[in-house]
């Protein structure tokens, strides 16, 4: 069997701000989110990692490396452009309220039913595109790596679309579980690199949050 750790890229300081950072916008970790991948590299401190992948985009890209430097093994990594987060269009660089009051309709479609988003609207891409590359990247993953561990570093919104789709999830239902929050651990098993069971979703027990701030999850 192998198995897929799925982590979302440390928080940065769009995130912070309620800012859409999509496929081309990105800026900088927060200061505290290094403390939080040291902690994350501790939680996998016993897991054998065969191969790290990354999105491109830096904030995910150094949280993938900083992951193996703490881990303090030879674990080799590789950067991946199928990876990278939903490129959002014209939402990019935008803050949350000013998304909503300019297209409501669109935003509350993108957040709760990804089978009504129109991406033409915002120029962006459609939920099933980044399902597609982001999905075709992960198996491909696993069919190099059969019957061992490896770790995925990307973002929310294609993560979260993505793996709810490889585990049979309809597409109207895609965002019933939830956001993922930055730095988090998602598991996927599979046995043949097509059919996926979800073994564990969102976990950050080990940053030991007593207060969970609404903008750690979108």
């Amino acid at each position: 069997m192998t198995k897929v750790y799925l982590i979302r890229h440390g928080k940065t300081e769009w995130n912070l701000q309620s800012r859409y950072q999509g496929a081309h916008g990105d800026s900088p970790l927060l200061a505290s989110s290094y403390h939080e991948i040291a902690q994350l590299a501790k939680s996998l401190g016993s897991v054998p990692i065969a191969h790290v992948y990354a999105s491109p985009l830096k904030r995910a890209r150094v949280t993938a490396q900083k992951l193996i430097d703490h881990l303090n093994r030879p674990i080799p990594l590789t950067i991946d452009s199928r990876l990278r987060e939903f490129n959002l269009g014209k939402m990019e660089g935008m803050h949350f309220a000013d998304v909503e009051a300019k297209w409501p309709e669109a935003l509350h479609n993108f957040r709760h039913h990804p089978d009504k988003y129109d991406a033409e609207l915002i120029e962006s891409e459609s939920f099933q595109e980044v399902i597609d590359r982001v999905g075709s990247a992960i198996k491909e993953f696993c069919r190099l790596n059969s019957d061992k561990n490896i770790v995925v570093v990307s973002h929310g919104a294609a993560l979260n679309a993505t793996i709810n789709a490889l585990v049979g999830t309809p597409m109207a239902h895609l965002k019933d579980r939830g956001g993922l929050s930055n730095t988090s651990t998602t598991i996927l098993q599979t046995t043949d690199a097509e059919h996926f069971q979800l073994e564990q979703w969102n976990d950050t027990s080990y940053l030991h949050k007593t207060k969970v701030d609404p903008t750690d999850t979108i």
